[in-house]
Parts: structure tokens; sequence; C-alpha cells
């Protein structure tokens, strides 16, 4: 998906919604545990109830991993659902990859040619050489982590240099260089806040994806203030917000509540900005 549909796509919906399927096997409804495929048959009740509110998903590597190759073919399952029945979705792996050339060549082809997802999330710590295989993909988008919403993000991240330019800074500059605001975007977590105005001073343009909404606190409010462009710009992430809101029969239904209140605050956000009427 191009940076143009993705646009269509969030003025149609009226939304800039990424629902995360962190799908914990310990978390979902215990009666699900009799399927035989007990992580998709969650993630497909999910994105059936909240797909009329969101414009991406992102399923993250880490819940699927955990279960061996059972939670590798949910995942596989999950991403070709979406594929099937709601192709207008964008698929995010969450995989935060980043290792040398070769190696991030067969991440690369690992979810652009086979899982066939939009984009990956991967962490620039290596340099360029490591991300440069993601981009050889025309298709692909690279989402590089940049201001991130842990607490240990202040370890490395806001380091300064003597010229008073911070490591996140360095990192969004020289990665500019690596591809446009055609392919790649940039993890900012919501519970950073008025840094947002920092961010959008070196890059203006690129979509930023934001986790941390709902439990981890952040506030959509300050994100749309200091983050969304003329274009949007955002795609903001909620996970246990709204997967978890309930935990029996009604999980689904109670998503969907959930998914669709957060969709009404953002097309609210959306008019006032004159991106939609």
């Amino acid at each position: 998906m191009n940076k143009q549909a993705l646009v269509e796509n969030i003025k149609k919906k009226k939304s800039f919604l990424c629902v995360g399927l962190d799908t914990d096997i310990k978390k979902i409804p215990q009666y699900l545990l009799k399927d035989e495929d007990p992580i998709f048959a969650f993630n497909k009740a999910i994105i059936d109830a909240t797909a009329p509110y969101c414009i991406a998903y992102k399923p993250n590597l880490a819940f699927y991993d955990s279960m061996g190759v059972k939670g590798l073919e949910a995942f596989e399952h999950t991403v070709a659902y979406l594929r099937e029945n709601y192709p207008d979705q964008f698929i995010i792996a969450d995989a935060k990859r980043g290792d040398i050339g070769n190696t991030s060549e067969l991440y690369a082809r690992c979810f652009f040619e086979h899982t066939k997802v939009d984009a990956v999330t991967v962490a620039p710590y290596m340099g360029e050489d490591s991300v440069k295989p993601f981009l050889n993909y025309k298709e692909g988008w690279v989402i590089l982590l940049a201001l991130t919403s842990n607490t240990g993000s202040l370890d490395f991240q806001m380091f300064e240099d003597k010229a008073g330019t911070r490591l996140f800074e360095k990192v969004l500059d020289t990665s500019k260089k690596w591809a446009t605001d055609e392919r790649m975007m940039y993890v900012v977590g919501a519970t950073q806040g008025k840094m947002f105005r920092d961010i959008r001073k070196h890059v203006p343009t690129h979509f930023l994806l934001v986790p941390g909404v709902g439990a981890q606190g952040g506030s959509l409010a300050e994100v749309v203030k200091y983050g969304m462009t003329d274009e949007c710009g955002l795609i903001v992430n909620s996970s246990r917000g709204i997967i978890y809101a309930a935990n029996d029969e009604t999980f689904a239904d109670v998503a969907a509540e959930k998914a669709k209140l957060v969709q009404a605050k953002m097309a609210q956000s959306l008019s006032e900005k004159g991106i939609i009427d």
C-alpha cells in the first residue's frame, strides 16, 4: 500500500487507528483454547469486530514467537485472513528487526516475500546497511524506531553530542536520506507528548507509528496537537485497551465498542484539522 492509498483510507474511514494484535495465549478467553488454532480464532474475531473502525493491524511477533511453530502459523493465518477479507487494511509486522546486511536480507524476504505484510518495524542501531535490505522491496515500508514509549528510552535516545543533537534526532536526520516519506515511517511513543514538536522539525511529512495510547497512558490529544500533519501523518496504535477489554464471550463486541470510541475521537480530530469534512 502506497502513501496516497493510506491517506485516502484514513479519510474514507475517518480513522487513523491501528489495532495491535498482541495476542497472548494466557490472556485470551479460556473457551477459545478448545479451538485448533486459538490465537488465530481470537485474532479473527477481533479483526471482524474492529475492522470498520481502524485502518491498520499490527501483530507483535514476540507474542507469536513465544508459541513456537503454532504461533508463527497463527501469525501467517492472520495476515492471510486480512489480505483476503480486508485488503484495505495496512498490515505492520512489529518485529523490530535489524542486523548485518545478509541477515536483514532474509528478514526482509520473510516479511515481504513470504508473509506479504505492508511494513516492518526495524531497529536503527546497526546503521544503513542493516536497514537498506528492507527498502529493496518497492512495495514495502520500513518503520524505524526513533523515540519509543518505554521509560528506558532515556538511557540512549536522549543522549546529546557536543553540538546538542540528541541521538533520536541523529537517527531521523541520517535515515531520512535512505528513503523518502513514501517508504519510511518512524516509531514515536505516545508517552513522549510535546516531544512530537521536535520530531516534526526533522520529519515534517513522514508518517509516525504511535504506540502507547491506552494502557500505557499516552494522550491521543497531545499526539494530535503536536504530531498531526495536513495529511494526518499518524497511525496510532492501541493494543491491550481494545483486544483485552473483556475476557468472556463478549470480548469481540466489547473490543468493537472500544475501537469505535477511539475512532470517533479521531474523526473529530481529522475534521478539526480540515482533513475530512
